[in-house]
């Protein structure tokens, strides 16, 4: 019997997580089956299971592929930092990285930032995929982290500042990104950017007529 290749081997797996986000992102993760899966995937109960024993498996690797390339694209744009205004790279990442996702997962950007939602949610009922999920915000800390603090050494963030503290606000500011393109939409990057142009600008105060 031929032996199958690792890339062969990768690349079945990757089309069973591809057809697993699509399912969820279409049906929600409780209304989609197994049986969806299959058929998404046009793949035997037996190759899906090969990989994957459970519903819940899948979704945590769904969650960690996301994960993965929020991450990579921050680790990328720390490359270039402070090249450009750190408004721009935030605001940039945060919607490509976004984008991307929904248009693997065959949807639109809403639709996908509610399927993060419904990740989030099932960290309350599932102890172990809210550990995957601990473990994904660690890494995306430590990379937010490294961001910052180029933008601080370049002299272009405040450095009065904690870099934690900054990055814990920053990770807020994309977590509700997210929230508000799930629920109401229309935040674009130029949104994100002017926003957080606007709050990191001090505004002068006005003396009063003498």
């Amino acid at each position: 019997m031929a032996r199958v290749s690792q890339a062969h081997l990768d690349a079945r797996r990757q089309q069973i997580i591809d057809g697993a986000r699509r399912c969820f992102a279409r049906n929600g993760f409780h209304a989609t089956s197994m049986q969806d899966v299959f058929q998404e995937t046009e793949l035997s109960s037996g190759a899906v299971y090969r990989y994957f024993r459970s519903k819940d498996e899948l979704i945590k690797a769904v969650a960690a592929e996301a994960f993965t390339y929020m991450r990579e694209s921050f680790r990328d744009a720390a490359r270039e930092a402070p090249a450009r205004p750190f408004e721009d790279v935030v605001s940039g990442v945060l919607t490509h990285a976004l984008t991307e996702q929904a248009r693997r997962a065959g949807t639109d950007i809403g639709t996908f930032a509610g399927l993060i939602l419904q990740v989030w949610g099932e960290t309350l009922r599932d102890e172990r995929l809210a550990m995957a999920l601990d473990d994904g915000y660690e890494d995306m800390r430590l990379v937010w982290n490294a961001l910052v603090h180029a933008y601080q050494r370049a002299g272009r963030l405040r450095t009065d500042v904690p870099t934690e503290h900054v990055v814990r606000t920053l990770m807020s500011l994309a977590q509700g990104f997210i929230v508000q393109q799930a629920l109401f939409g229309g935040i674009g990057e130029d949104v994100l950017r002017d926003g957080l142009r606007a709050l990191a600008t001090t505004v002068p105060e006005e003396t009063p007529d003498t």
